[in-house]
């Protein structure tokens, strides 16, 4: 029998920008309750992308950021006959833009020495030009997949 289908709460659009994807990154963003030092640090980060990139809409940017950083496959691991093998599958679009989300942020948490709004804003423009370290995740997953592809008859 299948899982019953859950009620995801839906965030409101972000007060700026007026996009929904925006204000998910935000909550992502977000240390110990701490929305407001969220807004600003993804505030001040557009407004340097702004102003790097010469676009007056920054958002375009992010938006291409989370699309190339979002991967189309992965691998979850199936055990069949005691052994476990990893079955490529493909993404959902919720599942997609979380980890997207969720790499972009964590690339940008990694580099050590700048303010954060600085890190953040560097690696969305890498990620909109398709560079990046959440980039080079999302093609480390693809490249495992289709390196496992000849177990995509275990899917489920």
């Amino acid at each position: 029998m299948r899982r019953p289908i859950k009620n995801r709460n839906i965030t409101s659009p972000d007060r700026i920008y007026n996009s929904q994807k925006l204000a998910k990154f935000i909550n992502y963003i977000m240390y110990d309750g701490k929305k407001d030092v969220s807004r600003k640090v993804v505030y001040r980060a557009l407004d340097l992308i702004k102003e790097k990139t010469g676009n007056p809409n920054p958002l375009e940017i992010f938006d291409q950021a989370i699309k190339n950083a979002g991967p189309l496959l992965e691998v979850r691991s199936k055990r069949i006959g005691g052994a476990n093998y990893q079955v490529p599958r493909e993404v959902r679009a919720e599942r997609r833009l979380a980890l997207s989300m969720r790499w972009l942020r964590d690339a940008a948490r990694g580099g050590k020495g700048k303010p954060a709004h600085f890190k953040l804003a560097t690696e969305l423009m890498a990620a909109a030009k398709g560079e990046g370290v959440a980039v080079k995740k999302k093609n480390d997953m693809h490249r495992m997949a289709e390196a496992n592809k000849a177990f995509a008859h275990f899917a489920w």
